[in-house]
């Protein structure tokens, strides 16, 4: 389950990273090509999702790696859960459901992330 976690974990790590300096650094223009919502979106709560994509890569890595209060890691797990949720409403009602397919993909990988962060270290 430990190399399971780990996997999982340092591939939406990678993921979420990616997509939070986007996020956090990118204008409304640069970001629209791939992230349409974002033309609607108030460009403070573009950056604080980012923000939270950025919090949540911390938590799922930093917690079991130095030991210190694991069960975090399940926590920020669960806290990528609900943004994929808010995520998939989004796209649901923008009328992009075709569009949701990788925001379900990562809900799943956090849930597991979560179970087995919980497992491990909860």
């Amino acid at each position: 389950m430990l190399v399971a976690y780990w996997v999982l974990a340092g591939l939406l790590a990678v993921f979420y990273a990616y997509s939070a300096v986007l996020k956090l650094v990118r204008s409304r223009e640069q970001l629209q090509p791939m992230m349409h919502w974002v033309e609607r979106a108030p460009m403070p709560a573009v950056r604080a999702i980012g923000a939270v994509e950025a919090l949540g890569v911390l938590g799922l890595l930093l917690p079991p790696s130095t030991d210190v209060a694991p069960v975090l890691a399940g926590w920020a797990a669960v806290g990528l859960v609900l943004l994929q949720i808010g995520a998939t409403t989004l796209h649901v009602v923008r009328g992009e459901a075709r569009q949701i397919g990788l925001n379900l993909g990562l809900l799943v990988g956090a849930a597991v992330a979560a179970v087995l962060a919980f497992r491990l270290w909860g």
